[in-house]
């Protein structure tokens, strides 16, 4: 166990029948940069089985949140979303990751591009307070199939409230306010048209992208072909950074 502590489950909130999120302690030795993740699990015969799950919670939170999907086959997860206080979780030591905001270029306005589960650094970026000193407007999108997968929704609405920044929860599968995925959004403009902004503008915007492998794939497509470009690893600065450690996780988003 030297590469990883033992620490305690404090809280567990299920969002639907196939999303979940949990606390737990933190070992304060711990370190992250908002966007970063961190392998954690559980003890399974004398050995620790882990998986690669963003923080949701701000670097300066005393404890850690997490975001699931529900698998029920799921090797992991077919047992943590089982999990209740006082439950043991296993979080390695370090954490990892390329959604830090010390890789992009100075900018404008950031976009925070999501499906699924892939919101969960986004939110920790969200808490934390360095975005509110590089970006003059912020733009959070949120792909999933169903409404009820829009999770911290009530947190992000109340963060548009605020001057220059925007939520846009879309919806794939059933009716809903906004309707379509992500990458199709931005390329009809409908995006741009529906939040009254200017499109993309590479001279002035950024973007972080974290989500499902199509996703990425096609939004950093609709980027390159715009101009824009991206972080080629950490320390290296681009116009967006794209999250691939564990997009094949993310079977949430659309």
């Amino acid at each position: 166990m030297s590469y990883y502590t033992l620490q305690t489950v404090t809280h567990v909130h299920h969002w639907d029948d196939k999303l979940f999120s949990f606390r737990c302690t933190r070992d304060p030795a711990l370190s992250f940069e908002n966007g970063q993740f961190v392998l954690i699990g559980l003890m399974q015969h004398d050995r620790p089985l882990l998986r690669a799950y963003s923080f949701v919670s701000d670097n300066n939170d005393p404890e850690l949140e997490f975001l699931s999907i529900k698998v029920p086959d799921g090797a992991l997860t077919s047992q943590l979303q089982h999990l209740t206080v006082g439950d043991s979780l296993v979080v390695a030591k370090m954490a990892k990751g390329t959604l830090v905001l010390s890789d992009l270029k100075p900018g404008k306005r950031l976009f925070l591009l999501s499906t699924g589960t892939g919101l969960a650094p986004f939110v920790s970026i969200l808490r934390g307070m360095a975005l509110k000193t590089l970006f003059e407007e912020v733009v959070l999108v949120h792909g999933v199939r169903r409404a009820s997968e829009l999770a911290y929704a009530a947190e992000l609405e109340a963060f548009s409230t605020q001057p220059g920044c925007f939520y846009y929860p879309t919806v794939t599968r059933e009716s809903f306010r906004h309707q379509g995925r992500i990458p199709s959004l931005i390329q009809s403009g409908q995006l741009f048209k529906d939040l009254g902004i200017a499109p993309l503008n590479r001279e002035t915007d950024r973007a972080m992208i974290c989500g499902n492998s199509d996703m990425l794939a096609e939004v950093r497509s609709l980027l390159e072909a715009a101009g824009f470009q991206g972080s080629t690893g950490k320390g290296q600065c681009g116009d967006f950074l794209v999250e691939h450690a564990f997009a094949a996780q993310k079977k949430t988003g659309v």
